[in-house]
């Protein structure tokens, strides 16, 4: 049995603590939070805490907060026994460095509120500074998933870069597509069919592959086309930016 103590009342501390929670071999001890109220989603309020220290004894403490309260928070339990982990996938290691074993249990998935989600296939990224934590980090992300790596500091950084590229910017792109819907009367969730699929069609292809469009056909007469539909200024130099970096990384004219 894996104990644990969860810090933190946001999107990612609710999601650990329902996983958790389903797990026969993990037992959350304590979850800590400057809010009371925000903790409305631990039902037993023994385990509830707006005490940012480690006076519960555990396996595991679990800083589940903004990346700027890491360090800061982090000295309140320095001297915990049980192994001290954020969940960043930007902060590096030595954050926690005053911790005795500190480590960090970073799930790679994006987290909305409200929202409770599974865990199954999420990739847990872990690190620690000797192989007895790694051991235990690691029997706790098989709780949770069969998708435990380990990556250090700085390629759990490089993959977060990543990830704000395949996560944040396309969802801003949905944004932009949204908007120019909006602008000439059409429903948005016309186009969610497409997003499905091109998100599904990663399950067999490459990038490279899944890749379609006028920019990669080199379709100068579609592309000239709309960015005359086009009329935000903003919105077309995205359009010439992107249409121009696709065509370049498949070997098209320009």
């Amino acid at each position: 049995m894996i104990s644990v103590v969860i810090v933190g009342s946001g999107n990612v501390a609710q999601n650990l603590f329902h996983a958790f929670q389903k797990s026969a071999n993990v037992t959350v001890k304590q979850v800590i939070g400057r809010n009371r109220a925000h903790l409305a989603f631990v039902h037993d309020n023994a385990l509830i805490s707006t005490e940012f220290a480690g006076d519960i004894s555990a396996d595991i403490y679990l800083l589940a907060i903004s990346d700027d309260a890491i360090s800061t928070v982090g000295e309140n339990f320095k001297n915990v026994e049980g192994i001290l982990v954020h969940t960043s996938g930007a902060t590096p290691l030595n954050a926690i460095k005053s911790a005795k074993r500190p480590g960090i249990f970073y799930p790679l998935q994006t987290f909305t509120k409200g929202k409770i989600i599974s865990f199954d296939d999420i990739p847990i990224c872990i690190e620690a500074t000797n192989n007895k934590d790694l051991e235990i980090l690691t029997a706790l992300g098989k709780q949770l998933s069969e998708n435990v790596v380990k990556i250090d500091s700085e390629q759990r950084k490089t993959l977060h870069v990543a990830a704000v590229f395949v996560n944040n910017f396309t969802n801003y792109m949905y944004t932009l597509g949204s908007d120019i819907c909006a602008e000439h009367d059409l429903d948005f969730s016309l186009l969610k069919p497409l997003i499905k699929e091109t998100a599904a069609k990663l399950d067999t292809l490459t990038t490279m592959q899944a890749q379609t469009g006028p920019a990669k056909r080199g379709d100068q007469k579609t592309l000239h086309n709309h960015l005359q539909i086009i009329k935000d200024k903003h919105q077309r130099e995205l359009y010439t930016l992107l249409s121009n970096a696709i065509k370049e990384k498949h070997g098209k004219e320009l």
